[in-house]
């Protein structure tokens, strides 16, 4: 009695009821014999999910990016975090503005070209000077290396013996 129960229950599962529409003409018929207890039945197997009752649109949201917000509504480059090669030049520039025209000129200048928020030495691999020039030569040959080294073999110490045997046979030859 109880696996027939239970095969009824998974048999009801998998049948997805969604709406009447998979029920035809039954909830109809129960409304109008006023079968009460077989409409509350069949709306109670009726899913709750408001998504599956409601047809939905696919809607795609639209790209928004920094770059095409700026193109919209047509504004400057954002102020850079640091320098680059081509910020002195600006730098210079906003300092001729100051002294050519003063202190409103040469915040029109800014606000046009803006300069960036900070000038980092170059070619110290993003360390501050003293730190960069602290380092041995060696740490700053490995900053260098692009590529990664290759590691050291397994069997170093075979091969140093066996070349200090090859160096010994060699001189006594």
């Amino acid at each position: 009695m109880y696996a027939d129960n239970v095969d009824t229950i998974h048999t009801l599962d998998k049948a997805t009821i969604i709406n009447e529409l998979r029920f035809g003409n039954g909830i109809n018929h129960a409304v109008h014999a006023g079968r009460r207890s077989d409409f509350a039945l069949i709306l109670s197997m009726f899913s709750d999910d408001v998504r599956d009752n409601t047809p939905v649109e696919q809607i795609d949201p639209p790209e928004v990016t920094d770059a095409v917000l700026r193109q919209r509504f047509e504004l400057q480059e954002p102020q850079p975090l640091r320098s680059d090669p081509t910020s002195y030049p600006i730098s210079a520039r906003h300092a001729d503005m100051f002294h050519a025209a003063g202190l409103p000129s040469a915040k029109l200048s800014h606000y046009l070209t803006p300069e960036p928020l900070t000038y980092l030495p170059s070619e110290t691999f993003d360390l501050p000077e003293e730190v960069y020039h602290n380092l041995s030569g060696h740490q700053r040959r490995q900053l260098a290396e692009t590529k990664p080294r290759n590691l050291m073999s397994a069997d170093i110490y075979n091969q140093l013996v066996v070349a200090q045997r090859n160096y010994q046979i060699q001189t006594q030859a």
